[in-house]
């Protein structure tokens, strides 16, 4: 350290003997010698040289006295002091200020003293024997950040670091970093022995938010300025790592070697800085203390954990690391799902519990335009801010997030027309490929893209590198419901205005295949029903008295869930119409069809590997196949279960029925658990005997959806029915079939009697009497009728009163005489 008084001008200025002990620095730790150094009659670099030392390894230091007192018979009250430049760049250099030894005594021990400047500014003083009394010398970063001029008189007093509460110490502090003057060099610097060298040259000095100083490193002169600070108690038995970071002023503390420092690069002067391998990203883009369930959604903590570790955790870990992986971060996010599963709230809300600039949201039919390249620009003003931001600060810049909304509107495959065949679309997609994964690729970009139709989306656009997480936001499950029931009545619950006997675990139960949209629009139609016990009668619009005791009950929420139905599930009305009837157990067949189709859906249900299966009911016309198909459906308790009947498809054409068969398979692989009942399965291909014809494109259909395998985490059981097994064993289609169930008819009279003892509708005496005639009528014991038509057999002998019993028999007695042979 010799050398340093040579390099300061110290020996030349003012001859060796007076400066001999100045030049001979103390090692860092070691006290300084009492006598300090005269002024310096160099020039100054905004109160220091231009040119500063190039090795300025170990700088002056001396240990911070902060309830350093005056000695006795001193005042301790405010002088006024007038500002001036700082003596020499060791002053300049390690933040700080002289003071003549007549007006500030140096404290025990040579050490420095901590001065409040205008009762705002604290900084750290070193007395000199030399320096003129009532001067105070500041450099150009201090006078700028106190708002001083030479010509102001400052009021300067002692300050006690620890009188103003416990957290004195720094925790962490944020730095922003940059080139002093026109020396610089390109060579990235080392964040984590910048660090290092920040600790060393100003241990034991106060900084606050704003505060500006300058440092040499490797005689390079460095701008610094204090962005925020962190401060913590050293005394506490159990620091705390998540205390709050703040950007007041006021707020202050002392630099320890056990401060974290985190550098921002000033982009004014391209300063280079290496990422750190230890510490994460100075601009963090998650707070360390974000919870999932502060962000209001519910039954989606499985989909935000996939999204956080695939999008997120890259970014939270030290950048060097990241860069040591040598992998980039996730550009782009595809949502996909059902409408008003919440894609758009997560999207939105995603953008809220990240540290980022507010996003950018755009549905994708305003991205379109009338006029030549007018779409495309629209596309390129979304990434402007990012990009300009990116050269700039690069790897520091800010995360920017751009939320597509409907994505599927602009951006379906190319070559389909989309964009009126003008080809803006696919200029469009093109447009926004080059942006996501071009030559000048971004690393600060966020794109969350959002669709009900991923199978209209251009495929380059879904390929690692773009929107390479796809995240299925599907419907939620019971606990799922029962969270997002608990979100819409949280303020129905902490005012008391929801009833008691309101379950919402029942009602969660209860919201099979309900959405998030669709559990919303629940909880406002039980508030209408609430709402409309306190009209006043006799008028529309009038609110009787009571309202102040208004209450949403059970009952409200029964009345909602008659008025709220789901866009997927059960279908109920056409599911009851099959069994309108009820099932009548005539024979001990029946019961044993009914426990077989149980063990179908238990096996389902809790299979790992069969997710899929597929039953075939066949049997003669009326048997009850579609009844029993139905039932089973329906005591299944599947969210989704819907009907696909030849009923449904009247007047359809062969494109039609194919579309609307895919849709139904598609709506089912949406739940994960599903029913999907194929009635009259020989209708439906549209076979006729006379010719024979059918539609091999509604054959090709069903055959694919029945093999085909839902997606993961779904289940699927599919009930199929049809009077003509011969004519699918033909077509090569019931063989696809995982199991098929022989529905009979009624075999015999015992049968017959107790379907007729069932109905209600006969006496003893006229069971007896009505098969008796039917013996004599068929001279046959056995019968072989469908139990549907001999319960329109009952209906029609009800018609005749008087003679209802011989009515019935002639009825039935045609029906076997007419009954086809079944099979053949």
């Amino acid at each position: 350290m010799s050398n340093l008084f040579g390099r300061f001008g110290g020996a030349a200025g003012g001859g060796g003997g007076g400066n001999q002990g100045y030049g001979q620095q103390p090692a860092y730790g070691q006290q300084r010698p009492p006598q300090p150094p005269p002024r310096s009659p160099q020039p100054q670099y905004g109160g220091h040289q231009d040119q500063p030392m190039n090795n300025y390894d170990q700088p002056a230091q001396r240990r911070v006295v902060p309830s350093q007192r005056p000695p006795s018979g001193r005042s301790q009250g405010t002088i006024v002091l007038q500002p001036a430049k700082s003596p020499d760049n060791i002053y300049t250099f390690s933040n700080l200020v002289a003071v003549s030894s007549r007006d500030i005594p140096p404290g025990a021990q040579g050490h420095d003293v901590l001065l409040l400047i205008n009762g705002r500014y604290v900084v750290s003083a070193r007395p000199l024997d030399q320096f003129e009394p009532g001067r105070i010398g500041l450099s150009t970063p201090q006078r700028e950040w106190m708002g001083i001029a030479l010509t102001d008189g400052v009021n300067v007093e002692h300050y006690d670091m620890f009188a103003h509460g416990s957290q004195a110490y720094l925790g962490s502090l944020d730095i922003e970093i940059g080139f002093a003057g026109k020396k610089s060099v390109e060579t990235p610097y080392d964040q984590d022995e910048l660090a290092k060298v920040v600790i060393r040259v100003f241990q034991n000095q106060v900084f606050a938010p704003k505060q500006k100083f300058l440092m040499d490193h490797q005689g390079i002169p460095l701008a610094l300025q204090v962005k925020t600070v962190q401060l913590m108690d050293l005394s506490a038995e159990k620091r705390s790592s998540s205390a709050p970071t703040s950007s007041d002023p006021m707020a202050r503390g002392l630099l320890t070697p056990q401060t974290q420092i985190n550098f921002f690069r000033d982009a004014k002067t391209n300063f280079p800085l290496k990422a750190s391998n230890r510490r994460p990203a100075a601009n963090a883009i998650v707070s360390p203390d974000f919870k999932f369930e502060d962000m209001g959604i519910g039954g989606l903590d499985a989909e935000f954990s996939t999204i956080f570790r695939r999008a997120f955790a890259s970014r939270i870990f030290p950048p060097g690391l990241v860069e040591k992986l040598g992998i980039q971060h996730v550009k782009g996010i595809l949502l996909f799902g059902p409408p008003g599963t919440g894609k758009t709230l997560i999207a939105r809300q995603i953008g809220k519990m990240l540290n980022a600039r507010e996003p950018k949201i755009i549905n994708g039919p305003e991205v379109l335009n009338k006029y030549v390249g007018q779409s495309e620009e629209n596309i390129r003003k979304l990434f402007a801010d990012a990009e300009k931001e990116y050269k700039e600060k690069g790897d520091e810049s800010g995360l920017h997030i751009i939320i597509f909304d409907e994505l599927d509107a602009v951006c379906k495959q190319r070559g389909s027309g989309a964009g009126g065949g003008t080809g803006v679309g696919d200029s469009v997609v093109n447009q926004l490929l080059s942006k996501l994964d071009g030559v000048d690729q971004l690393n600060n970009i966020l794109l969350i893209g959002m669709t009900n139709r991923m199978d209209m989306i251009d495929d380059a656009l879904l390929r690692p590198g773009r929107l390479e997480v796809h995240m299925e936001i599907s419907l939620p499950d019971e606990a799922g419901r029962a969270q997002i029931l608990k979100i819409h009545t949280t303020k129905m619950r902490n005012n008391n205005v929801m009833d008691r006997d309101v379950d919402v675990l029942e009602l969660a139960h209860m919201t099979k295949n309900f959405s998030g949209a669709e559990i919303g629009g629940l909880v406002k139609s039980a508030t209408s029903f609430a709402f409309n016990r306190h009209v006043k009668v006799g008028t529309m619009a009038g609110v009787s008295d009571d309202v102040v005791n208004m209450k949403v009950n059970r009952g409200d929420f029964m009345n909602a869930l008659e008025e709220v139905k789901p866009a997927f599930g059960v279908s109920e009305e056409e599911l009851a119409n099959c069994i309108d009837g009820g099932i009548i157990h005539y024979s001990p067949y029946i019961k044993a069809i009914l426990d077989e189709g149980s063990l179908f859906v238990k096996q389902v249900r809790t299979t790992e590997k069969r997710p899929l299966y597929s039953v075939l009911f066949h049997g003669p016309s009326g048997a009850g196949k579609t009844a029993l198909a139905a039932k089973i459906a329906i005591d299944s308790e599947y969210p989704f279960i819907k009907l696909i009947s030849p009923e449904d498809m009247i007047g359809f054409s062969e494109a039609a029925k194919v579309q609307q068969i895919s849709k139904v398979f598609n709506d089912a692989y949406k739940s994960p658990m599903s029913v999907v009942v194929i009635d009259s399965i020989e209708r439906v291909l549209e076979w006729v005997p006379i010719g024979p014809r059918f539609s091999n494109p509604i054959l090709q259909t069903l055959t694919s959806c029945i093999q085909r395998r839902p997606p993961s985490g779904r289940r699927l059981l599919i009930l199929a029915t049809t009077t003509e097994r011969g004519i699918l064993q033909q077509l090569d289609m019931f063989s696809n079939f995982d199991n098929d169930v022989s529905v009979p008819a009624v075999k015999s009279y015992d049968e017959l009697a107790l379907i007729m003892k069932e109905s209600g509708s006969f006496s003893g005496d006229d069971i007896r009497s009505s098969i008796d005639e039917m013996r004599q009528i068929t001279r046959s014991e056995d019968v072989q009728v469908g139990i549907k038509k001999i319960l329109l057999g009952i209906e029609t002998a009800k018609q005749d009163e008087h003679n209802m019993a011989s009515r019935f028999a002639s009825v039935i007695a045609r029906a076997i005489a007419e009954r086809p042979t079944y099979g053949l």
